[in-house]
C-alpha cells in the first residue's frame, strides 16, 4: 500500500492531479449531460477534463526533468507548475475559474502543505475565484468553493479531518445549487461546474487518506439532487430522464437573465501577456461587450474568457491590453447543436499542423493547413489537438505533431477523433521544417493513402537541426558545454558547440549538407536579424551550387534558428 502524505508535497501534488484527471474521465459524460448553466452546450465535464489534464501535464513535466535527481521536485515547483499548467489549458467557463482556484491554492501551498496552510489555500483560492468573476451568483461551482473553505477553516490542524471537511462542504453546497439558480431548479440538477469541483476535491480526499470517497445511490424519478451517505450527487430532472448535452437554454454565465434568453452568440478565449493595469483597462471594455467574463491569472500572463456577439471586438480589446494568443471562438449555434443548419458539409481531407510560432502559423494557414501554436514551455494538450481536428471540419485529417515529444499526445488525440467518425493518419513529423516539407507535398484530390505516404516520405527525408542556448554547464554528445554556449543539434543531438549564432549555424549546415541536399530551409526565430538569412544564403550559394535556400519567419519560437536540409 503507498505511503500517505503527512503533508501535500509535490508527490502527492502529483497523485492529486492524476486522481483528479481519472476522476473527471470517469464523470465527464455525466457532467456534460447535466450542462444547463451557463450554456446549455454540453461540455462542462470536457473542459473541466481538458483543464486538468493540462495541469497534470505540467506536472508530469517537472518530475521528468528530475528524474536523473535523487529527491523529488520542490513542493513549490510543483503546485506552481499545477498553476501554470491549468491557466494555459483552461476550457470554458467552469475550466478558467478552475484554473484560478488552482492558482490560489498554489500561491500559499508553495510554502507548505500542512492542514493549516491547505485551510488558508482554500479560503484564497474561493476568494480569488469570486474576484475573477465579472459578475458572481450563487448556485454556481463559485458557491460550492466558498463552502468547502468554510467548512474546512474551523478544523483541527489534521489534513486528513480537513480535506474531509472540505469535501463534506462542497457536497452539501452542491446540493442546494437547484435552490439558488432558478434554471438549476427547473431542469432539476445541480451545477454542473460545481459537480466537477467536487470531483476533484474527491480525488484530494483519496491522495491524503487513500480511500475514494464513498459514492452514494444516483438520485432518481422525481427526486430532487441530494447526497446520500457523503456519496456523489448527480441531478436528474423531476421527471427522471437525464438532461441531455444541447438540452434546455440556460441563462449566461454568472451574470445573464432569469428569463433564459438566448444570449451572446460567441464564446472568446485567448491567453494574454498584459500588464496589470492594462488588466484593468480590459475587464472594463469586455464586461461592457458581453457576459460570463472570467478574468484569471496573473504575474504577466492572463487566460481570458467572455461570452459576446462581437468576436472581433473581444479580440481586439485583447490586443490592446497586451499580446493575445491561443486565441479560440466558439459560435454556440454550432457547438451546442442549437441551430444545425448552419453548419457547412465537412471537406474531404485537412491537415492539422502544430507550428512553434506565429510566422510558421501564418504560413502553414496560407497553405490550407489549420495551425496550433506550441508557445516555449506550453506544449499544446491532447484536447487542444482534437479541438483543431474538429475546427478542421474534414472528414479525413493528417496531423503533423512536428516534435517528437508530442507523440504520444498526438495519438491520443487522434484517436479521439476517430471515435468521433473523422479519420485521422499520425505523420510522425519530429521538427516544423519536416512539417513544411510534409505540406509542400499535401495533395488533397489524391487518394487518403496515397497523399500520406507521399507526406511521409517527404518529412523523413527532410533532416533537421536547431540552435539552443546552453541553461547550465552540461555534457552532450559534443562534449562539454558552458552556460551561454550555443548548442547546435542535429536530428535531436548536440552536434556543435559555439560561441556564436552565425558561426554555429555555418557549422552544421556544412555538417548536415556533406551527407548531400537539394534544398535548405531557415526559419528565423523574432529576434534574429535579417542579416544572419542573408549571411547562411551566401554561405550555402558559394559551397553548394546545387543547392537552393527558402527563408521564412518563425515569430515567437523556442529557437532562434530551425533548419531542415532536403
Amino acid at each position: 500500500m503507498p505511503q500517505l502524505p503527512d503533508d501535500l508535497n509535490a508527490v502527492a501534488v502529483r497523485t492529486w492531479c492524476s486522481l483528479a484527471l481519472e476522476a473527471l474521465g470517469r464523470e465527464r459524460a455525466e457532467i456534460d449531460a447535466i450542462n444547463v448553466y451557463p450554456i446549455a452546450d454540453g461540455d462542462t465535464g470536457t473542459n473541466l477534463y481538458l483543464t486538468v489534464e493540462s495541469a497534470a501535464a505540467a506536472v508530469e513535466a517537472v518530475f521528468a526533468a528530475h528524474e536523473t535527481g535523487a529527491t523529488a521536485p520542490a513542493t513549490a515547483d510543483a503546485v506552481r507548475a499545477m498553476a501554470h499548467g491549468a491557466l494555459i489549458g483552461a476550457r470554458g467557463n467552469s475550466g478558467t475559474i478552475l484554473a484560478q482556484l488552482l492558482r490560489g491554492m498554489a500561491g500559499v501551498l508553495a510554502d507548505g502543505g500542512d492542514a493549516a496552510h491547505l485551510r488558508l489555500a482554500l479560503t484564497r483560492a474561493a476568494d480569488a475565484a469570486r474576484r475573477a468573476v465579472a459578475h458572481p451568483v450563487e448556485g454556481t461551482v463559485l458557491t460550492v468553493a466558498a463552502a468547502a473553505a468554510e467548512s474546512a477553516a474551523g478544523e483541527e490542524p489534521d489534513l486528513c479531518t480537513v480535506v474531509h471537511a472540505a469535501y463534506a462542504g462542497a457536497l452539501a453546497a452542491l446540493a442546494k445549487t437547484p435552490e439558488q439558480l432558478a434554471v438549476l431548479g427547473r431542469a432539476g440538477v445541480v451545477d454542473a461546474g460545481g459537480r466537477g469541483l467536487v470531483a476533484v476535491l474527491g480525488a484530494l480526499v483519496e491522495t491524503v487518506t487513500g480511500q475514494a470517497p464513498v459514492r452514494g445511490p444516483r438520485t432518481g424519478p422525481g427526486r430532487t439532487p441530494a447526497p446520500v451517505d457523503g456519496g456523489s450527487v448527480v441531478g436528474l430532472p423531476v421527471g427522471g430522464t437525464p438532461v441531455e448535452s444541447g438540452g434546455p437554454a440556460g441563462e449566461g454565465p454568472l451574470d445573464c437573465p432569469e428569463d433564459g434568453g438566448a444570449g451572446p452568440a460567441f464564446e472568446v478565449i485567448y491567453l494574454l501577456e498584459a500588464r496589470d493595469e492594462q488588466v484593468a483597462r480590459l475587464r472594463t471594455r469586455l464586461d461592457a461587450l458581453g457576459d460570463s467574463l472570467v478574468v484569471v491569472g496573473g504575474d504577466g500572463l492572463w487566460h481570458v474568457h467572455v461570452h459576446v456577439d462581437d468576436a472581433g471586438a473581444a479580440v481586439e480589446a485583447g490586443v490592446e491590453a497586451g499580446r493575445p494568443y491561443r486565441i479560440r471562438i466558439t459560435h454556440f449555434a454550432t457547438e451546442s447543436g442549437h441551430d444545425l443548419r448552419v453548419q457547412a458539409e465537412p471537406t474531404q481531407r485537412a491537415v492539422v499542423v502544430v507550428v512553434p510560432g506565429d510566422g510558421l502559423a501564418g504560413l502553414c494557414t496560407e497553405a490550407g493547413a489549420t495551425t496550433v501554436i506550441a508557445r516555449p514551455g506550453e506544449p499544446p494538450a491532447s484536447g487542444e489537438l482534437v479541438d483543431a481536428i474538429r475546427r478542421a471540419h474534414a472528414r479525413e485529417v493528417v496531423l503533423l505533431p512536428n516534435d517528437a515529444a508530442l507523440r504520444h499526445t498526438a495519438a491520443a488525440a487522434a484517436e479521439q477523433a476517430r471515435t468521433e467518425g473523422v479519420r485521422v493518419a499520425l505523420v510522425p513529423t519530429r521538427a516544423a521544417v519536416q512539417g513544411i516539407a510534409a505540406l509542400a507535398v499535401h495533395e488533397p484530390d489524391r487518394g487518403f493513402d496515397e497523399d500520406v505516404v507521399a507526406m511521409t516520405a517527404a518529412a523523413g527525408a527532410t533532416r533537421y537541426a536547431e540552435l539552443a542556448v546552453a541553461e547550465r554547464q552540461s555534457w552532450t554528445m559534443a562534449g562539454i558545454c558552458q552556460a551561454g554556449d550555443i548548442l547546435g543539434l542535429i536530428d535531436g543531438d548536440v552536434a556543435v558547440i559555439g560561441a556564436d549564432v552565425p558561426a554555429t549555424a555555418r557549422t552544421v549546415l556544412d555538417r548536415m549538407l556533406a551527407a548531400g541536399g537539394e534544398l535548405v530551409t531557415l526559419v528565423l526565430g523574432e529576434d534574429v536579424p535579417d542579416a544572419l538569412a542573408d549571411a547562411l544564403e551566401e554561405h550555402v550559394r558559394e559551397g553548394y551550387l546545387a543547392v537552393d535556400t527558402v527563408v521564412y519567419r518563425g515569430g515567437h519560437q523556442r529557437a532562434p534558428l530551425l533548419i531542415g536540409v532536403e
